[in-house]
């Protein structure tokens, strides 16, 4: 702090007018060495202007939190990602089958079918030449094969040999390749154009890719038609996108998806990615059903079943492991997820993204429209219902959105507002907690501990309230004699009897409702009708008046020689009053002032002499006729021009006194 004065009186005049944050701004730049300590100081005074408004500090955090998170960690892209999944399936749900693709299915029937005619998997690779042959008949728009040829039969090269005949012969078949994350692979100047391999800017030609090519068919260059059919997975492992090529050493690589759809004249997207827009249900046929039909004489299917369809033949079968982690399920067929591809950029219907960094001000708002509720003071549950509805409005619009082929990822913005929303009302109620703790303790000091209990259950007395003026009924009470008492007793008996006599009389203040004010020395201030309400309560303030006469009476003969000459003298007197905590910021005393009060003080230093229990005429008039009064005359009273009628209350007979 010292370092920030001193730069702070190398300012110019002009200078030292600005605010204290721009002055500290100043400093750093005035008093290099002191730069850490000035930028604390300046750190302070923000905490201090922040000082009591917790909900602007706490969105100030979480809008920080969002900020790093969005520009660097991504923590919250797994619940875009697993909330989308299951909007993604509800979608999948109500799309119809797709009348563009049939999967010829490598199923376990097939598998089963087809031991006895072409013995184990693999097959001799001339069934699926055979196969093609079959289904070309039909004018298919496509054949793509989801299976890898990668390995050469050398005990049957003659099979390897018909099938590669069979691709050469119908320039609508694609194989499929994968490119492996590392190794050396093929070179790319041997590579067949078949292949495709598109040159980026200047690649080195004498390169080798570890690129996996349909070998079998490499009799028959033109034969090798294709793409790559790798699986792309997001980073929690799941695949929702579709890569629609790769790049390696310089050489870009087409999908088998896009490779398809170049060469059938179909508009392909100019981004390497496109989100997959699911369905759940596809056209599947068993292989061994179309290729057992195809050895008949006489043909059961229909003669054109693969018309103008794009046939994908690929497997289903658990024990060939193509299953695939998605949005779906977590063993999907890798078929189908291939199938998805294919129908989306053959129908342009693949879902648009919106980007996760364009979301930010949703969060944002969010999370400022809870604190702006919350600095209002609007209840916990009125806020929580209000952020459902926020919630079900902008889950609907991306609902809405999605069915017209658009994905918006709003579930992390909903996840920061409800985390945030979840924070503040602990942190709300934990304040309200300690409230009510605090407001417990302090009017435990004056109100029966069961009546507070109820009092702050109902919500009716708060710590922080501003003083109000209000009808009452003050009592003071003090004891007659007391410092000439002291003078003749041991101050230990003093204090013992006192402690007696106030828990007494106290107890009897609190069974009638009453709140204790104060102790002033021996005197005891209590007054009726506030925190609590009652009608009444100047019929409580005699009654208790009485009944503390009664207890001083057995007080007198438990206290033995000390307690003898024991007297004391109540005064009452009912009218407005301001009643609330009143002190400083560092003490609160629960109380009541005002003209009220001091009249009551008066009426009880006027006792001696007259009567042990004095009450004004207003105290009077308030409580009717419930007991028999001793008219006392009236009488000045100091600071009062009127002078003050007084009078004594009786019990009658026949009235049981509460």
């Amino acid at each position: 702090m010292r370092s920030a004065f001193r730069g702070l009186r190398l300012l110019r005049p002009c200078e030292q007018d600005r605010p204290a944050y721009a002055r500290t701004a100043i400093c750093v730049v005035t008093k290099p060495p002191s730069r850490l300590r000035v930028m604390w100081s300046f750190v302070q005074q923000v905490v201090r202007r922040l000082k009591g408004r917790r909900w602007l500090a706490l969105a100030l955090v979480f809008s920080a939190l969002v900020l790093v998170d969005y520009r660097f960690l991504g923590l919250s892209r797994i619940v875009d990602q697993r909330a989308g999944d299951l909007m993604l399936q509800l979608n999948a749900r109500r799309r119809s089958v797709s009348d563009r693709i049939v999967i010829v299915d490598i199923d376990q029937r097939s598998l089963e079918m087809m031991n006895d005619l072409a013995g184990s998997w693999p097959w001799p690779r001339s069934v699926h030449g055979e196969l093609i042959d079959h289904i070309a008949k039909q004018a298919p728009r496509g054949i793509a094969f989801d299976v890898l040829f990668n390995e050469l039969d050398v005990y049957r090269p003659e099979h390897d040999a018909a099938f590669a005949e069979a691709v050469a012969r119908h320039r609508n078949v694609w194989l499929a390749m994968t490119l492996n994350a590392d190794g050396q692979g093929a070179w790319v100047s041997r590579m067949p154009t078949s292949v495709k391999a598109l040159a980026l800017t200047m690649p080195p030609k004498d390169v080798r890719v570890p690129l996996m090519l349909p070998l079998v068919v490499a009799s028959q260059p033109d034969a090798m038609r294709g793409g790559l059919i790798n699986f792309t997975s997001d980073s929690d492992g799941v695949g929702r996108h579709h890569t629609l090529y790769r790049d390696r050493s310089g050489w870009r690589f087409a999908s088998l998806v896009a490779r398809m759809m170049m060469d059938l004249g179909r508009p392909v997207p100019g981004k390497a990615q496109v989100l997959l827009n699911w369905r759940a249900k596809w056209t599947h046929v068993s292989y061994a059903d179309i290729y057992l039909d195809s050895l008949r004489q006489k043909r059961l299917r229909a003669a054109d079943e693969f018309k103008n369809k794009i046939v994908l033949v690929g497997t289903s079968a658990p024990g060939l492991m193509d299953l695939r982690v998605t949005p779906l399920g977590s063993t999907y067929p890798g078929v189908e997820a291939l199938a998805t591809a294919i129908d989306n950029v053959d129908r342009g219907d693949w879902l648009r993204e919106v980007k996760r960094s364009s979301m930010v001000p949703l969060a944002l708002a969010i999370i400022a429209l809870i604190s702006v509720a919350l600095a209002r003071n609007i209840s916990a549950n009125r806020l929580g219902y209000a952020l459902l509805g926020i919630t079900a409005v902008v889950i609907g619009s991306a609902w809405i959105a999605l069915t017209n082929g658009t994905f918006v990822p709003v579930f992390a913005p909903l996840a920061f507002g409800w985390t945030f929303y979840l924070t503040a009302s602990a942190v709300a109620y934990l304040n309200e907690r300690t409230q009510r703790l605090r407001t417990s303790v302090m009017f435990k000091r004056f109100l029966d501990p069961r009546v507070v209990a109820d009092l702050i259950e109902r919500g009716d007395i708060d710590h922080k309230a501003s003083a109000v003026s209000r009808e009452v009924t003050v009592m003071f009470s003090d004891i007659r004699g007391f410092t000439a008492l002291s003078e003749l007793a041991p101050a230990e008996d003093v204090v013992k009897m006192l402690n007696t006599y106030f828990s007494n009389q106290v107890e009897v203040i609190f069974r009638h409702g009453g709140t204790l004010d104060k102790f002033i020395g021996d005197a005891i201030m209590a007054f009726w009708g506030a925190p609590v309400s009652h009608a009444d309560h100047a019929r409580l303030a005699v009654a208790a008046a009485i009944d503390m006469s009664t207890a001083l009476m057995e007080m007198r003969f438990n206290l033995g020689t000390l307690g003898e000459n024991l007297e004391i003298g109540i005064g009452i007197h009912t009218g407005r009053a301001v009643v609330g905590f009143i002190g400083s910021n560092d003490r609160l005393d629960y109380t009541a002032i005002g003209d009220t009060v001091n009249l009551a003080s008066r009426i009880e230093g006027m006792t001696k002499g007259i009567g042990r229990i004095l009450v004004s005429e207003a105290t009077r008039d308030a409580v009717g006729d419930l007991y028999n009064w001793r008219d006392c005359g009236s009488h000045h009273v100091k600071g009062r021009e009127m002078p003050v009628r007084l009078f004594e209350p009786v019990t009658k007979d026949d009235i049981a006194v509460v």
